[in-house]
């Protein structure tokens, strides 16, 4: 999985055809990263479909306000760099991750 950070988020994410999956987190977030192992499995299944790539938003805080991410975990689809689903809450799984991603590959 791609690291994001403020230098390669614009040229990653927003500047990217297709369809790119963004995990929110931080390592104070105890459901981040039960859920990181479920997102991880994703990325090797469909990262022939998609990019998936990580913000941990500890020293990138302003970057994820400005995607309207204000809880965590956070993930966020993007479709031809727009910003187009945005799943959140400590009862995040990653069959809801993979449910909306099969919903947008079609």
């Amino acid at each position: 999985m791609l690291e994001l950070n403020k230098e390669n988020f614009d040229s990653e994410v927003l500047e990217s055809d297709g369809i790119v999956v963004v995990d929110f987190w931080s390592e104070s977030c105890d459901p981040c990263k039960e859920l990181m192992p479920e997102v991880e499995k994703l990325a090797e299944e469909y990262g022939d479909k998609a990019k998936f790539a990580k913000l941990n938003i500890k020293g990138n805080r302003r970057l994820a306000m400005k995607q309207q991410v204000m809880g965590l975990p956070s993930i966020v689809f993007y479709v031809d760099g727009e910003k187009t689903e945005h799943l959140s809450g400590d009862d995040l799984e990653g069959s809801d991750i993979e449910a909306k991603l099969q919903e947008l590959l079609g």
